[in-house]
């Protein structure tokens, strides 16, 4: 059974999540302009937080959405 393709948006987010808590730095947003970029940028600011206070590898994964 094919899985539905999530929200552009969202997926923007999971992703900017996901650099942000590996400690990446937010000019690699794949994203140019518009909503998406500012969605992957929110997601990243929020990885780096919860990177900085120490909610990474088993202790972060509450943050992502694993469907």
């Amino acid at each position: 059974m094919r899985r539905q393709k999530r929200d552009l948006s969202e997926r923007a987010f999971q992703k900017g999540y996901q650099a942000g808590i590996s400690g990446r730095h937010k000019e690699n947003c794949p994203h140019d302009v518009g909503e998406v970029r500012q969605n992957w940028l929110t997601g990243w600011r929020e990885g780096r937080t919860d990177n900085w206070d120490g909610f990474t590898g088993v202790s972060g994964i509450h943050k992502l959405d694993l469907h």
